[in-house]
């Protein structure tokens, strides 16, 4: 091609379908809208089938990133306008002011004495200064200040203490314009929002979580060294229920199965089990749909004592007060019996829906992107449906064969 590929997503998948045409000899362009690659994954705990931590792949690929002089990425940049047709696509990017620029080393005296903090967000840790750095595995491996939350010049805490010029303050947004033979759309999946699921209380309840609160709150504890405890007093837990198809499989909410939200579950028990042995599990679920290498999963699961499954939708979450935490009202299928049971945790297994995408795509009736696009833009991994890591990347692989080919 006589000009590089665009890649518009720089998690797992984007990540994969660049380093995969850059090692074939094809120039490359990443972009990402947040300040840091990896997207989703770079924040896990752990991930199936191998219950591996993001490091195990994501770090060879970022070291894949920087060997490779035809890959040129940029963090905190969007789509401002695509024209143009296959194979002579114009694009116009602008890029966001990162106010930290390549001297940082990553000391995180910035952080320390910034006095603001970033809005609280899904997928965002609580209590993040305005100056931070991506929890988990970070890359580009420097902080990044929240342009939208620093006053600028009028603290300059942050100047005060950095000994290596690191901080702009003063710095704007820049734009650049690209041309590009093929675009690769990798953007990725959000979680469906929680609190539009009123019977089950996500915006009261601090110790009903989503899935994904649940692994950053594990990968937190896994860094930091500490122990898992309730969120909302600090007390040692006893007890989580996982419930299942939560939005999911739902004409009110997503009609859709999100095929990962089981083995996540499972994931979640089994993690619980090797490290909180005082911990017990139980799984409420409609049926567990598994498959390929995440059926292993359900197997292990079954074997472990302090693991239950329960069939049974969860109807409803109360409050129990102090002494009784969350009680679930459910209907035990395999009982025949409708009961009450208590918990100190429970986490919701929330369904996934394609992350927006800043250029026009064509979309099926769950608003995924459709494989075969009449723009020439190559869709890849979880815009198209819900996947989980080791699909995405092969899906994400299958795309760059698809730019090369043509």
């Amino acid at each position: 091609m006589a000009y590089p590929v665009l890649i518009i997503g720089g998690g797992i998948s984007g990540i994969s379908a660049a380093v995969e045409l850059a090692e074939a000899g094809q120039e490359v362009v990443l972009i990402e809208k947040e300040e840091y690659l990896g997207g989703n994954v770079s924040r896990f705990n752990n991930y199936f089938p191998k219950l591996c931590p993001p490091s195990c792949g994501l770090e060879i690929n970022f070291r894949r990133i920087r060997s490779n002089p035809r890959i040129t990425f940029y963090t905190g940049a969007g789509i401002q306008d695509i024209s143009g047709q296959r194979d002579k696509y114009h694009i116009k990017l602008l890029l966001k002011p990162r106010l930290i620029n390549d001297y940082c080393t990553s000391c995180g005296r910035c952080a320390e004495v910034c006095p603001h903090e970033r809005p609280q967000m899904p997928g965002r840790l609580s209590g993040e200064k305005a100056a931070y750095i991506r929890n988990g595995l970070a890359f580009p491996m420097k902080y990044s200040i929240d342009p939208d939350v620093c006053p600028g010049e009028d603290c300059g805490k942050c100047l005060e203490v950095c000994d290596y010029q690191a901080i702009e303050l003063d710095a704007s947004a820049g734009e650049l314009e690209m041309m590009a033979g093929r675009i690769i759309v990798a953007t990725g999946w959000l979680l469906y929002d929680a609190s539009r699921i009123e019977n089950y209380r996500y915006s009261e309840e601090p110790d009903v979580l989503t899935n994904l609160e649940f692994e950053h709150l594990l990968a937190a504890c896994t860094q930091d060294q500490v122990k898992l405890t309730r969120p909302s007093d600090g007390q040692k837990l006893l007890k989580i229920a996982f419930v299942q198809c939560a939005g999911s499989r739902d004409m009110n909410h997503l009609p859709y199965c999100s095929a990962v939200c089981c083995s996540t579950s499972l994931k979640h028990a089994l993690t619980l089990d090797e490290n909180y042995p005082d911990i017990r599990s139980e799984i409420f679920y409609i049926d567990l749909r598994l498959s390929g290498r995440n059926e292993r999963l359900l197997t292990l699961a079954r074997e472990k004592e302090r693991i239950q499954l329960t069939k049974g939708k969860v109807g409803r979450i109360l409050d129990g007060g102090k002494a009784n935490g969350l009680v679930l009202e459910v209907e035990d299928i395999d009982a025949g019996t409708k009961r009450q049971a208590e918990f100190d945790m429970v986490v919701l297994a929330m369904g996934l829906e394609a992350a927006p995408i800043a250029v026009p795509m064509e979309l099926n009736e769950y608003g995924f992107c459709l494989s075969e696009q009449s723009s020439g833009l190559i869709p890849a991994a979880s815009c198209k449906r819900p996947m989980d890591v080791s699909t995405s990347v092969r899906d994400a692989t299958a795309s760059a064969l698809k730019a090369l080919q043509g």
